[in-house]
This record gives structure tokens, C-alpha cells and sequence, in this order.
């Protein structure tokens, strides 16, 4: 037996500078492709790791161990029942022939035109056709040995499968050098490696042959390296080439410079989530990083800093600093792709880059308090919003009137909320906001503090976006609170009002994130709220210019409600539990859920929940049959099992209610539990539907109070099996 050979493969296709926001992404798809294809033929060996590569000018990967040949495969493939194969005197039916000269077995199909069926195995190479069992049946099959694929054939074949299958964002069309042929990729391609070991695989691909020299950094690195062997690549391309080709490694590195300068100016870079997305497109413009200090003018940080932070990351691409107190320094950091002794002319022209950003971000600033927001609001009217819901300034008004109503709801200031309102999308119609639109709302808290206005409006200004994403801050206060409920449920109840509800994955309006805002507000906050009441609130302001959909708006925040509640850990059945009950007060839901968990783990609870369950289904017939239901009558009740149950359900209520009064749901269910005896003795030995009528409606008004009773919290029966 030959010895199992294995060697490093490296692949490489270099070309002109990639999308920066696609980069990561296309790396890894380029390296998982690659290792998925030849993992389909079985060339990678046992162990082997794969090591992705991704630059600005570069896609790659490398395959520690891959075989020169796959091991051999064993196959049995069914062709068809052995009825329908055979035709007259055992041989070959016309079907069976078809399907063997169909997949190229010409030369079995023609030995079976002489030889039956049902003989002896046909040997046929390493191949043969075999009748076996399936079944009650016998079926024909071709069975066998087939040898492996070669790297020579498999290698070229992932690359080919990879490169069709990458998420490339936009394809372009270029030509090559030939000047006659058109190809598309990403990005116009210079070069390709593939290396088996020392061997360069013949590979074709983007009208590039397969190679083994590879191009280091464009201005500080070797252009051609020749590889002595595929393992060798990252070490040589390092020392040579200044290229740090993982991307992951060079993200590391770019982090850890920014970090030691950012420490040794006594300054910080803020939350690893304020800089981690700009940290990725540095990471994707650069092959060997190297981090330089540059600075500002100190004035102009009199500017707001979220003004000068966006242009700097946004414009710029530079890394803001900041003191212990979290506020903005007049320093910065930059990842430039050239490592120089002396950088002055690199840190100079980033400074001189970055002045004229600053000093138009103070302009826009400087210019805008010029103005009050009160006195912007009329612009607004100038807007449209939608086509068929009017301007901003139609629909500031109906956020204005639908926010005070909230805030008298929720205990907040009626005035304050209004006024919040009327100016929450005044800051729409700056220079600042007009340039960069990421400030709507940081901006307005900053112009109307500078008006004068109370602090929980001008926070209101800001906060009514909240919350904008999962895990954001909700707002902060009462006032805020009031306004960001009526943005959000204005823009639901219009909305759905004229038909424009999400389909499938399509939400253009980000309706399912305002739903889910609401959701937020309502439940973590505990906010003591009828939702019903909120939804016809929001309906009610636009004075009957849209459809009244409050039921499909409702149902569509209850939906959004049961994922919400997917993160605590509950299983469906207890969620749906107590959604399907569709609490008017989310506020309650969490303990609400947690009262269901707590009594799920009873030992009375299966059978409690089953009996729920019939109960429910019982009184379903009986009101499709038109059955009349009044009060319990101890008098009527004739049967022990019947007055036991009444009389442990009249014993249990008074105590339960006091307890769902105080909001103790889990007590209130527990209390329950003491029912199983009786509700299975009831089951047990009485007849619910007696022919006497009053017999009848008294053992069914005695199960509708029993169902209210233990439904109160939640529907149990959802939780029964």
C-alpha cells in the first residue's frame, strides 16, 4: 500500500485595492470555500487547519495538509425497482438502458442486451450492477469503487467553485490584456498562486495562470517573491513583502499600537463598540499599519464633540481620543499603510486634511444657534413625510397632541412632553443635521439647551429616537419617554393605517424596530399603560385620515412581543401562554411569564393544564352549539364530585385574588394547584353535558368560572401537551 502524501496548499489571487467593507467578508468566504470544495472531494486531509488571508490586494488561503489524491470511495447508487428494470427474458428493460447510457455506462447497458438480470454480478472495472433487496422488493443498483480525485483536478475545480459562489458586493467588467476578452470580478486581478508544497498547480483563472511569486506592500515591500513552498508564504511575505496578510492579525496589530499611543498620552479610545466597525475599514485600507499622533487646534472643542467625532471617523477615518472624564481631546490617531523613521510629512498632511473638516463642522454650529429650533418648526411644513400622511410638520403636530396624552397616562409633564414634541424634528432643518444626518436628535438637545429650553426637552430631542437598536439606552425620564412612544406609535398607526405593513423580510419603514421600541419602553420601564389604549390614542390623532387598524397593529406589536420574550429563557408554550391572553399592561408580562415558568415546575401542573385544556375545548362546543350560560347554583349542583369542585374554587378565589391584586402572579397560580383533586374527581365521575338543560348549563357555568379563574395570569391550556 502506497503511503497517504500531504502537502500545504496555498492559494493567492492579488489584485487592485478591494472594497474596504467587503473585505472581511470576502476573505472568509474565500477561504471557507476553498476548504469546503476540496473537503467534498476528500482531499484534506485528517487535522489539517485552514488559514485565511485577506489585504487590501489580496484574497488567499492556506490548507496545511491536502493529499495529492483522495482516498477511494466506496459507492452503492440505486437505479430503479427491479419490476420496472427487467423486461422480456431477464434483460435489460428499455428504462434501465436509458438510465444506464444516461450516466455514460454505455458499455453495461450493451453487456445487458445478452446477460439476464437476475444472474451472477456483472463485473464491470471497479464498477458492477447488483440486485438487491429494498424493501419488500428487490431493486437494481451500481455498485463499486471509485479512485479519488486528484489535487491536480480538485484544486483548480474549488478555486473555480469558489470564486462563482463569493458575496461579492458589485461586480466589474474589465479586459485583459489580450484586449479582446472580458472577464468580472471585484476587482481587476494581477496574479494568482497555487502551491502544492514546492508544486505550482496548473490553474487558470480570470485569464491568469497559476504561479509562485507572490507581490509584497506597494510602495515599502518586494514586488516579486518567489515561493520555494507554499508554507512559507506568511514568513516571507512579512520579512519581504512588509504585508501582515491575516486579517485578524493585523487587526490585533492595529489595536495594539492604537492602545499603547492612546496610553501613553494619558487618553483612552472610548468603548471597544464605539471604534470596533471604524477599527474593520482601517484594518481593510492598510497591509503593513502603523499608527502616528496628530492633533487639532484646541478651540475647537468648544464645537460638540459628537460633531467633531463623526467628521474625524466618518470623513477621515482617524481614531478620536479622549481623557478620563470621556471628553474629547485635541489629539488623534492614524493607521497609515507606510512605517517611516520619520513620519512628519505623513502626521502634517493629516492635520492639514482634517482642519478644514473641524473648522466647517464650527461653522455649521456656530451658524445654527443663529436661529432658535421654535423658529425652525414652520420649516417643517415644507417637507413631505409620505404622500399619503402629509408633511413633518402634519406629523409633528399629531406627535405633539398623542405625546401629551402619554405623559398624563404615565405621570409625566403634559406642557413639557408637547413642547418636546413640537421641536423633537426641528434640528432636521440645520446645517449640522443637513450635513450629517447620524446627528438628528444629538444636535437638537445641544440647540435647545442653548435656547433655553427645560432640560427634559431638549433630552426629549435627543431621546425620542430611543431605542434606536437592541441593547440601546431607552430614554431617560418622563417627558422623553412620552415623546418617543408617540414617534414610534404615530409611525405604526399611520403607516399601517394606509397599508404599508412589512411583508415577509421587506420593512422599508423599520415598523418591526418601532414595535419592538414600544415593547422596550413599556415592559422595562414598567409602565402601568393599557397598549389597547395607546394603539386607539395613535389612531385617534390623525382625525380619521387613515383606516382605523388598530386590531392588525396590535396583533403585529404582540408578534414583536414573543420574540422580545424568546431572551428570557421560557419555552414557546409558556410564551405563548401569555401572549396569546394578550396582557393590556406589557409591564406586567415579565412577571406575568415568570408565574407561568414557577408553576409549570408543580407536580399538579400537567394535569392542571390538561384539564384547562378540555375546559376550553367543552365550553368551545357548547357555545357553538348555542348553549346559554348564567351563575353557579349550589342548588342544582347534584353530584359530590360537583359540589367538592364548587366549593374548593369558592374557597381558593378569595385568597388568590388578594394576591393578584398585589401583582403577585406566582402566588395567585400556586394557589391553584390545591384544585387538581377535586378537578380530577370532577372529570372523573360527572357528566358535564347531562340532557337536563340546568343540570347542564350549571356543570358548564361551574368550568367557565374555573377556566377564568386559572386563566387569569395566562391561557394554561397552551401549555398542555
Amino acid at each position: 500500500m502506497s503511503a497517504v502524501i500531504s502537502k500545504p496548499l496555498l492559494i493567492e489571487l492579488f489584485t487592485e485595492e478591494l472594497p474596504p467593507k467587503a473585505l472581511k467578508k470576502l476573505g472568509e468566504a474565500f477561504a471557507a470555500g476553498i476548504e469546503a470544495s476540496l473537503r467534498a472531494d476528500g482531499l484534506v486531509a485528517a487535522g489539517a487547519t485552514v488559514t485565511s488571508f485577506a489585504t487590501p490586494r489580496r484574497l488567499g488561503c492556506l490548507v496545511s495538509a491536502v493529499l495529492d489524491r483522495a482516498p477511494s470511495q466506496s459507492f452503492r447508487e440505486k437505479l430503479m425497482p427491479l419490476s420496472i428494470a427487467q423486461g422480456a427474458n431477464g434483460l435489460a428493460s428499455i428504462a434501465l438502458d436509458k438510465k444506464l447510457r444516461g450516466i455514460g455506462r454505455n458499455d453495461l447497458a450493451d453487456v445487458l442486451r445478452e446477460t439476464p438480470l437476475t444472474e451472477a454480478q456483472l463485473p464491470m472495472s471497479t464498477e458492477q450492477l447488483e440486485v438487491l433487496p429494498d424493501g419488500k422488493a428487490d431493486a437494481v443498483y451500481l455498485t463499486g469503487i471509485r479512485p479519488g480525485v486528484s489535487a491536480a483536478d480538485g484544486i483548480p475545480q474549488a478555486l473555480t467553485n469558489t470564486l462563482a459562489k463569493l458575496p461579492i458586493p458589485k461586480v466589474m467588467t474589465y479586459q485583459l490584456a489580450d484586449g479582446q476578452t472580458d472577464v468580472n470580478f471585484v476587482r481587476p486581478a494581477h496574479g494568482l498562486i497555487v502551491l502544492h508544497g514546492d508544486d505550482v498547480v496548473p490553474a487558470t483563472t480570470l485569464g491568469l495562470p497559476a504561479e509562485h511569486i507572490a507581490h509584497g506592500h506597494r510602495f515599502q515591500g518586494a514586488n516579486n517573491i518567489e515561493l520555494d513552498t507554499a508554507a512559507n508564504y506568511e514568513s516571507l511575505l512579512r520579512q519581504y513583502g512588509k504585508v501582515e496578510p491575516v486579517y485578524s492579525a493585523r487587526r490585533e496589530m492595529i489595536l495594539t499600537q492604537l492602545e499603547t499611543k492612546a496610553k501613553a498620552l494619558n487618553a483612552t479610545l472610548g468603548t471597544p463598540a464605539s471604534y470596533a466597525d471604524l477599527l474593520d475599514e482601517v484594518n481593510s485600507l492598510v497591509e503593513w499599519p502603523t499608527v502616528y499622533v496628530c492633533e487639532f487646534e484646541p478651540e475647537f472643542l468648544a464645537v460638540p464633540q459628537e460633531c467633531l467625532i463623526l467628521t474625524m471617523k466618518t470623513n477621515q477615518k482617524y481614531f478620536p481620543l479622549f481623557d478620563a472624564a470621556g471628553k474629547l481631546k485635541n489629539q488623534f490617531l492614524i493607521v497609515s499603510n507606510m512605517q517611516l523613521d520619520n513620519p512628519k510629512k505623513i502626521v502634517e498632511g493629516n492635520e492639514r486634511v482634517v482642519r478644514p473638516r473641524l473648522a466647517d463642522a464650527r461653522f455649521f454650529f456656530e451658524t445654527d444657534k443663529k436661529s432658535k429650533l421654535e423658529a425652525r418648526v414652520p420649516e417643517l411644513a415644507k417637507v413631505v413625510y409620505h404622500n399619503k400622511l402629509g408633511t413633518q410638520g402634519e406629523r409633528v403636530a399629531r406627535v405633539a397632541k398623542l405625546a401629551g396624552e402619554i405623559a398624563t397616562l404615565i405621570g409625566a409633564d403634559k406642557a413639557r412632553a408637547e413642547r418636546g414634541a413640537t421641536l423633537a424634528k426641528a434640528d432636521l432643518m440645520t446645517l449640522m443635521v443637513g450635513e450629517f444626518p447620524e446627528l438628528q436628535g444629538t444636535m437638537g438637545r445641544y440647540y435647545a439647551l442653548h435656547d433655553g429650553e427645560a432640560a427634559d426637552v431638549a433630552a426629549a430631542c435627543a431621546e425620542h429616537y430611543q431605542p434606536r437598536f437592541a441593547g440601546d439606552a431607552l430614554p431617560s425620564a418622563g417627558v422623553p419617554t412620552a415623546v418617543a412612544l408617540a414617534d414610534k406609535l404615530e409611525t405604526l398607526a399611520g403607516l399601517f393605517g394606509i397599508g404599508q405593513t412589512p411583508t415577509g423580510d421587506k420593512d422599508p419603514f423599520a415598523l418591526r424596530r418601532h414595535a419592538l421600541g414600544v415593547i422596550r419602553i413599556l415592559v422595562e420601564q414598567k409602565l402601568p399603560v393599557s397598549l389597547p389604549a395607546l394603539v386607539r390614542a395613535s389612531f385617534a390623532c390623525f382625525d380619521g385620515k387613515v383606516t382605523d387598524a388598530s386590531a392588525a397593529l396590535s396583533e403585529f406589536i404582540y408578534d414583536r412581543l414573543r420574540g422580545y420574550l424568546k431572551d428570557t429563557g421560557a419555552s414557546t408554550n409558556e410564551i405563548e401562554s401569555v401572549v396569546a391572553h394578550t396582557p393590556s399592561q406589557l409591564a406586567t408580562v415579565p412577571a406575568q411569564l415568570a408565574a407561568v415558568q414557577a408553576f409549570s415546575e408543580l407536580p399538579e401542573a400537567a394535569s392542571l393544564n390538561a384539564a384547562n385544556k378540555r375546559v376550553a375545548n367543552i365550553l368551545k362546543k357548547a357555545a357553538e352549539s348555542g348553549e346559554t350560560i348564567g351563575a353557579v347554583s349550589s342548588a342544582i349542583a347534584q353530584e359530590p364530585a360537583e359540589q367538592a369542585l364548587h366549593a374548593a374554587l369558592a374557597s381558593i378565589a378569595p385568597q388568590a385574588d388578594a394576591l393578584f391584586a398585589k401583582g403577585d402572579f406566582s402566588g395567585y397560580l400556586k394557589s391553584f394547584a390545591a384544585l387538581k383533586a377535586p378537578v380530577d374527581e370532577f372529570f372523573d365521575k360527572v357528566m358535564v353535558m347531562a340532557e337536563d338543560k340546568a343540570v347542564r348549563n350549571n356543570r358548564l357555568a361551574l368550568l367557565r368560572d374555573l377556566r377564568d379563574a386559572m386563566n387569569k395570569v395566562a391561557d394554561l391550556s397552551r401549555l398542555a401537551n
